[in-house]
């Protein structure tokens, strides 16, 4: 009985040792925080960033929109408050975009930036600029 149950060399019987360890896989306590805090600080950022771009479409949409009807520079400028009154544009107004004409077409440009506060004086900045064809 003694003979079988040692037959096996020392070193196949580490081997063997080494590959159980290997086939334990997980997450750790610590790897599991660590994961957690950055699952949260993604949805936390992500959650701020997505109204932040989605005003952005609505800005791109109502830029376009002004200067495809409106023919001066004040009623492009009408147009586009009228839309951000519609939208919930809050970032930028009529007053801050800048109406150039090329070829007798009308080019709307706006710039700006946008902050999420993130750990004490540490910032996420997106910053826009945008032109019309």
């Amino acid at each position: 009985m003694g003979l079988h149950q040692h037959h096996l060399p020392r070193s196949a019987s580490n081997a063997q040792r080494a590959v159980r360890r290997s086939r334990q896989r997980g997450l750790s306590f610590i790897g599991l925080v660590f994961l957690a805090v950055f699952a949260v600080a993604a949805f936390a950022i992500g959650g701020q960033s997505v109204p932040i771009f989605l005003e952005y479409q609505a800005i791109r949409k109502a830029a376009a929109k002004a200067a495809r009807e409106a023919s001066t520079v004040p009623e492009v400028r009408a147009s586009f408050d009228r839309a951000a009154a519609i939208d919930d544009i809050s970032s930028i107004t009529g007053k801050d975009l800048e109406v150039t004409k090329r070829n007798d077409k009308i080019v709307v440009s706006f710039s700006y930036s946008r902050e999420i506060a993130l750990v004490g004086p540490a910032y996420l900045v997106y910053r826009f600029h945008e032109q019309t064809n």
